[in-house]
């Protein structure tokens, strides 16, 4: 359970990182080429980000937690690598659909491995 924690300190993180892409895409689509610039780093290190909340939900789940969050960490971070061959390919029409998703999906994930309690119900 000393695991539940930094997974909650990681999807805390991922989620307002995760946040700031679609920030930097409209200011990019605005006219500023810095954001793009800032944009693609950001995004391979949601990937990073991504591993290492997966590492720990896997912790977090060995030692009693809930084993539903080793699995979405692992969706979320499939996205996030299919999401990054999608913006390398210019293919916008999964891209952008997709960081919608992957938007909603860890922020939502981030609320709710705040929001259980620590042990797993009976």
């Amino acid at each position: 359970m000393k695991a539940l924690v930094p997974l909650r300190l990681v999807a805390g993180l991922h989620a307002v990182a995760i946040c700031l892409q679609p920030v930097l895409a409209g200011a990019y689509l605005n006219g500023s080429g810095p954001a793009l610039r800032m944009h693609e780093p950001i995004g391979l290190s949601l990937a990073g980000i991504g591993l290492i909340q997966l590492l720990i939900a896997t912790a977090w789940w060995r030692t009693g937690g809930r084993g539903i969050a080793p699995v979405v960490a692992l969706l979320i971070l499939a996205g996030e690598v299919y999401q990054i061959a999608m913006g390398y390919t210019r293919d916008l029409a999964v891209h952008i659909p997709l960081g919608v998703a992957l938007v909603a999906g860890t922020v939502a994930f981030a609320v709710w491995i705040n929001r259980k309690p620590a042990e797993v119900p009976a």
